[in-house]
């Protein structure tokens, strides 16, 4: 597992040279704002709920005694958990509407690694696309808070609540390699099929969504470069793998986009 992370990490050395190399940037405008402007969103509504949640929480503490540094402990808590919710739904939500974006993307890293200008997949349009990113980003939407919530729980437990720090930042590292990788899988398998070879490879998944997750801690710059950088990454090792067990598609008709 260990060593899958670091593979998934390693994974974005030479990826900024590889997208000047293929001239990808200018087809990561539109994800890119979208990005920005979901993080905005987001942010904002975060901040305002925070304080309640921490109300709502500390409602739980009925005594007079320590009220008031359970109201703060409460708020404080209040905070990570909008933070947890809100990081959860706004990469889901990113990766969702940018997915018309990033398949071709995508594609075009692929045939670049395998020396072609064109590729054995399935042929799917951009609407395709986007509903396969809806529906996969909401199943794993939903699996992801259901873990997530008892995690945070945890935080109310000394010495517990650090390692549930760690495991709760490896969830949603997962979830977002999850998505990342899917761009490529997409192209492949079907639906069922990707999310079988995912979990096969959660430690790819993993050790990219680390990369992934750390990048939003870099104001501004790290909410717009981060979905091109990950998912160059992702479909580089995503391609890797493929090529590995030898279940590149060959099945289906050739298809060449021009992007």
């Amino acid at each position: 597992m260990i060593k899958n992370i670091l593979k998934g990490i390693q994974s974005y050395s030479g990826v900024f040279q590889l997208m000047s190399k293929l001239r990808l940037w200018t087809y990561f405008l539109v994800p890119m704002i979208i990005s920005f402007v979901t993080a905005i969103i987001i942010g904002v509504s975060a901040y305002g709920w925070s304080d309640n949640v921490g109300r709502f929480i500390a409602k739980v503490w009925i005594w007079d005694w320590g009220k008031t540094t359970f109201t703060s402990f409460s708020t404080i808590i209040g905070a990570i958990f909008i933070l947890a919710i809100g990081l959860i739904l706004y990469k889901h939500i990113i990766m969702a509407l940018s997915a018309p974006f990033m398949s071709p993307v995508s594609e075009k890293i692929e045939a670049h690694l395998l020396g072609k200008t064109s590729t054995s997949h399935r042929n799917t349009s951009s609407a395709e696309q986007l509903w396969r990113g809806i529906r996969l980003n909401l199943r794993n939407l939903v699996k992801e808070l259901l873990i997530t919530i008892p995690i945070l729980l945890l935080k109310f437990i000394p010495f517990v609540n650090i390692l549930s720090t760690i495991l709760l930042f490896l969830v949603q590292a997962y979830y977002a390699g999850f998505g990342n990788m899917d761009y490529t899988l997409e192209r492949h398998f079907k639906y069922r099929e990707s999310l079988t070879f995912v979990r096969k490879h959660r430690g790819i998944a993993i050790g990219n969504g680390v990369v992934f997750m750390l990048f939003l801690l870099i104001p501004v710059i790290g909410i717009l470069i981060v979905l091109p950088l990950s998912v160059t990454a992702a479909s580089i090792q995503t391609v890797n793998l493929l090529k590995e067990e030898q279940r590149m598609n060959t099945s289906v008709n050739t298809v060449s986009k021009t992007l």
